[in-house]
């Protein structure tokens, strides 16, 4: 029986550097950053003032404005994600290819409704709570939202592995296309700038100031964004069969469970989900040309990142770009690792390899080609997309050039 092959034909794109492929590979190309001064709320009792908030989002230019006040933000990101990649693929939804759609979405906080209900309660009174946004707090509402309104009537799921999320429903969606389960999947993460997430990461003393510079010396930690990212996949035979754009190929993946600590990520776990997808994918370490690093930009994730990809590459350790595109976007929680997996997919397709910027003094654990300030021109065949998340729980999903 011959393999299904996997492969991505559509991306949609809601980012702090702009709204849709061409705008954010545009940006991260150009080494621009998308981090700004908080604007959501007040941050005068907090140490740090930036983040990657979305600024000037306008969702009647994507939505109807009657359904919006129903959906919570993350809700509108995913979904204007969604229909960005499905205009990208070319694919046209009627009943018939409905039934054999997933949508499959990965969160980190959900729709954070609570934000505003504890407002509301403490500001108000319980009366000013609406049977509306109560009904908006479960995080299955966001596939479930996304379904709702692309009329899409297969397979809906979210995985909530934190910032891992957006990898786990690659992974998960790929599985469902080569089982035979579905013929479509809308893939990927979502999450908004959240005054919670962003007390947390302040409160664990693991956000920089201003900057985000991983694989740094004086990197000072990571700086929380917002945003949502998705990917259309299909079987090749029928991107062929449709004359679809092609991007990349969904290789294989890796996953792994550190069961060591709630925040730290570990080394071991880390070899264990690279080892596993390259395994998965068929292929050996030195066929990788590229990997897009989780890169937080904060001490312990760098340096067991790194010391992880030493530890499987060796020698040639030296030689892969290795590149953190959350140096622009700042950490976009479930969204990170789906905006990456578009990263490698443009890249593989573009045959240039986005920067690290920021980066100013290299650091003796992180010595490796961290593809600093300036976006490559170079020929990518298989690019690895690391996503590493609290509980240790970990996905990597490796693409490759049709």
């Amino acid at each position: 029986m011959k393999k299904t092959e996997v492969v991505v034909t559509g991306v949609g794109v809601v980012s702090s550097l702009g709204i849709g492929k061409e705008a954010f590979w545009d940006a991260i190309i150009s080494g621009r950053s998308g981090i700004s001064k908080v604007r959501s709320f007040n941050t005068r009792e907090f140490r740090c003032h930036y983040g990657g908030e979305i600024k000037n989002f306008r969702p009647e230019k994507f939505l109807e404005s009657k359904k919006i006040k129903l959906l919570g933000r993350v809700s509108q990101y995913a979904i204007i994600a969604s229909r960005l990649a499905l205009g990208d693929a070319g694919l046209g939804l009627d009943k018939k290819n409905a039934e054999k759609t997933a949508v499959i979405f990965g969160t980190t906080s959900g729709e954070m409704f609570q934000e505003y209900l504890l407002e509301k309660w403490f500001k108000k009174n319980k009366k000013a709570i609406t049977k509306s946004s109560l009904l908006q707090v479960p995080a299955g509402n966001i596939s479930k939202n996304v379904a709702n309104s692309l009329y899409i009537t297969g397979p809906n799921y979210v995985i909530p592995t934190a910032c891992a999320a957006g990898n786990y429903a690659i992974a998960y969606g790929a599985d469902l296309i080569k089982n035979g389960d579905v013929d479509f999947v809308l893939a990927g993460g979502a999450d908004y700038f959240s005054k919670v997430t962003f007390s947390g990461f302040h409160r664990l003393y693991a956000m920089a100031p201003k900057k985000c510079c991983p694989f740094d010396k004086k990197r000072k930690g990571m700086l929380v964004g917002e945003g949502a990212g998705v990917l259309l996949l299909e079987s090749l035979q029928s991107a062929l069969n449709r004359k679809a754009n092609i991007y990349a190929k969904v290789l294989g993946y890796g996953l792994s469970c550190d069961a060591y600590h709630t925040m730290i990520p570990d080394k071991k776990g880390i070899e264990k989900a690279i080892v596993k997808a390259i395994k998965n994918s068929g292929i050996m370490p030195k066929d990788i040309d590229y990997i897009c690093a989780h890169g937080t930009g904060t001490l312990a994730n760098d340096k067991n990142e790194c010391a992880a990809i030493k530890s499987i590459f060796g020698e040639k350790s030296k030689n892969i770009p290795v590149s953190s595109i959350k140096s622009m976007l700042g950490h976009t929680m479930s969204a990170a690792s789906s905006l990456e997996a578009i990263a490698c997919c443009m890249a593989i397709k573009n045959s240039v390899i986005p920067p690290t910027i920021n980066f100013r003094t290299p650091d003796p654990e992180c010595d490796i080609d961290c593809v600093p300030n300036k976006a490559r021109k170079k020929k990518i065949r298989i690019a690895l997309n690391n996503s590493f998340a609290f509980g240790g729980n970990n996905c990597c999903v490796i693409f490759g050039k049709v």
